[in-house]
């Protein structure tokens, strides 16, 4: 892997750095001037597409057509690393805005990019915070978006499935949308929660059937334990 490091130090990172600053910038721009809400996703999109090109690693997916064009839907995913974010962005092929940790809107460039193009950012300091993130999610869900989550709050550690959170399936409940859970496997190869730098790999997107509310709404435990499976049904036996 000599030849692999020698790349990453002398190609790749220059590369993803520079490409990182331009897809931000650009956001900002056609943010700025109002420009078709899609433009920021599509930007985005081609963004994770590069790096993942630049990093050696391709993205397999499963399951596409259980997601319909002009739906609104709540995606939970695990969340086994950072190549999570390129995975999803680049080959999810739905429009969406991410709901992300307040704290990430401290990343230079990335942060004011991320929240002039519309993602949520998750503030629960305190009750008038919390109504503020979930009055944001309504109006992009209003508009025809739909948000990803990670129910799990953060990294796996050791790549196995954790526990999942209800603020995504509250949201879920409350604008009585369908919930779609997204498996990733193989983002945790590819770079683990303390890795520096990637490995060359390949990701396996898997995206299951909608679970969709009944008459009286949904019932957010058994939502939870449903969508938990469905994700776990598709990751190694070691992962679950």
């Amino acid at each position: 892997m000599l030849f692999y490091r020698i790349y990453q130090c002398i190609v790749m990172i220059p590369l993803v750095v520079v490409l990182t600053i331009l897809t931000a910038s650009s956001i900002i721009v056609v943010s700025l001037l109002r420009i078709e809400r899609r433009s920021s996703y599509i930007i985005a999109k081609c963004w994770a597409r590069l790096f993942c090109a630049l990093t050696w690693v391709r993205v397999e997916v499963h399951g596409r057509e259980n997601i319909a064009k002009g739906q609104s839907y709540i995606f939970v995913a695990n969340h086994q690393g950072a190549y999570d974010i390129f995975a999803i962005y680049g080959y999810l092929g739905h429009n969406f805005r991410w709901m992300m940790k307040k704290a990430l809107e401290r990343i230079p460039f990335v942060g004011v990019a991320c929240r002039l193009a519309g993602h949520i950012y998750v503030d629960s300091s305190s009750p008038k915070a919390i109504k503020q993130t979930m009055d944001t999610a309504e109006k992009r869900l209003a508009g025809g978006l739909s948000v990803v989550v990670f129910p799990e709050g953060t990294r796996s550690a050791d790549g196995r499935l954790k526990n999942f959170k209800r603020g995504a399936y509250i949201l879920a409940d409350h604008f009585n949308l369908p919930v779609v859970p997204v498996t990733i496997d193989g983002a945790y190869r590819v770079m683990p929660r303390n890795a520096r730098l990637p490995r060359p790999g390949r990701i396996v997107l898997t995206i299951h059937p909608a679970i969709t509310a009944g008459a009286e709404g949904h019932d957010v435990p058994a939502l939870i334990k449903q969508s938990r499976d469905a994700i776990a049904s598709a990751l190694p036996e070691a992962q679950r």
